[in-house]
């Protein structure tokens, strides 16, 4: 999963636009964010209104998506 991140002034950086697979998901905004033992842990709202959680594995530098709330009805 490649993730960009940007640091708003003064703070850590944070995520602004992840790749899954071939689809592009630019972030509207970073709903929470908090720290585990060896992970960075981040909830996610995208352009797309679906919400998601993803982590980064700090020592390797790795980030995943953990969990997809879709907001649409199937």
């Amino acid at each position: 999963m490649l993730v960009e991140c940007a640091a708003p002034a003064g703070a850590e950086p944070e995520p602004t636009r992840f790749q899954l697979g071939a689809r592009s998901v630019e972030v509207e905004e970073v709903l929470d964010r908090w720290l585990a033992r060896d992970h960075r842990y981040f909830k996610l709202r995208g352009k797309d209104a679906a919400i998601y959680l993803i982590r980064h594995d700090v020592p390797s530098g790795h980030w995943e998506l953990t969990q997809f709330l879709s907001t649409t009805a199937h």
